[in-house]
């Protein structure tokens, strides 16, 4: 199986996900800010990044998940079933 057709399996499986729900981004997103902040001064150990990084994905699960409701009060058309 070429690379083309394994990603376009993954993608059409559902198996994608989007990125703010990667904890790999997140976790780099904390090391980038940590390595940032300790340029100032500040030092953050790697518990706190890695509780950071769950924390921001739990804010970011969450304000998705408000995002969709906001979405659908505010939808035009009503779902409809088949």
């Amino acid at each position: 199986m070429s690379i083309i057709k394994a990603v376009e399996q993954i993608t059409q499986t559902g198996a994608a996900k989007p990125w703010y729900q990667s904890r790999t981004v997140w976790g780099a997103l904390v090391a980038i800010a940590a390595t940032l902040l300790h340029g100032f001064g500040f030092d953050l150990g790697s518990d706190l990044q890695n509780q950071l990084a769950d924390l921001a994905m739990t804010l970011a699960g969450a304000a998705g998940g408000l995002v969709a409701i906001y979405g659908r009060v505010k939808a035009q058309a009503p779902i409809r079933g088949k």
